[in-house]
């Protein structure tokens, strides 16, 4: 087994995932990136190339079980993990009664089954080390339920429920957990076309991914529970009770169901 320490962070080829391995380069941690996309090749390459770092790759779906396992446990046969950032995750905004089940299936496979069996067999790797972290990417959409997205918010309310009790279990035995739930992030032409259909609102809890990465890999160094990248989202998430806040959200996702 290679005795330096590394960091896993899964959706590593492209945008916050990719921001967060920029950013632990940068702190020259080693990195281990996991992601479905054969972009991740280079990326790991560049990054090798760019920083006086050691840098490897998987390619890997996580929506599927058993590739999960394969590569968790190459992960254990050759490298000690001392941080598990679990990044991966999709969603969308649609009418429920018209997607097909195989977009709901992807979301519960990807942002729960892929988090949480990932984070299970990397584990025991994880509290082998001195000091371990975990960092699970939730949404501000964990926070509220929110019609025409109803299944990606509850996947992510899991993701963050999730990470609190596994972050009271292991706090005392050298793990540290934290969860950050970011607002809008521009990482993709279709993602920014639904940010821009929100209008106003939307536009308002923009935060660069740059800055989101550096604030989660600071917060998680520094033994945060819960990680807060955009404290005016935060707060209107956790004051404002549903009954006010559900509908006010929910009209403006409404906006991106629009055709």
């Amino acid at each position: 087994m290679n005795t330096q320490a590394y960091a896993v962070v899964t959706g590593a080829s492209r945008g916050l995932g990719k921001a967060l391995a920029i950013e632990l380069a940068r702190r020259r941690i080693n990195t281990i990136l996991i992601s479905s996309s054969e972009k991740v090749i280079d990326f790991c390459q560049s990054l090798a190339d760019d920083y006086p770092i050691d840098a490897h790759y998987f390619i890997t779906d996580l929506t599927n079980r058993d590739a999960i396992i394969a590569t968790a446990q190459k992960i254990n046969e050759r490298f000690n993990v001392f941080m598990l950032i679990n990044n991966s995750g999709v969603g969308g905004s649609k009418r429920f009664e018209e997607v097909e089940t195989a977009y709901l299936e992807k979301i519960i496979h990807l942002n729960i089954i892929g988090t949480t069996l990932l984070t299970k067999l990397l584990i025991n790797n994880l509290l082998k080390q001195k000091e371990s972290y975990i960092l699970n990417v939730a949404s501000m959409a964990a926070l509220t339920p929110t019609a025409y997205k109803t299944i990606y918010p509850a996947s992510k309310s899991f993701v963050y429920s999730f990470s609190l009790g596994l972050h009271e279990e292991y706090k005392k035995r050298g793990m540290h957990v934290s969860v950050v739930c970011p607002g809008a992030m521009a990482t993709s032409p279709e993602i920014c076309a639904r940010i821009e259909k929100q209008g106003f609102f939307g536009k308002l809890t923009l935060v660069p991914i740059e800055k989101i990465a550096r604030k989660c890999i600071r917060g998680l160094l520094h033994q945060r529970r819960e990680i807060i990248v955009t404290p005016f989202s935060w707060l209107f998430s956790k004051i404002i009770p549903n009954c006010i806040k559900v509908p006010i959200l929910s009209k403006i996702v409404r906006k991106e169901t629009a055709g």
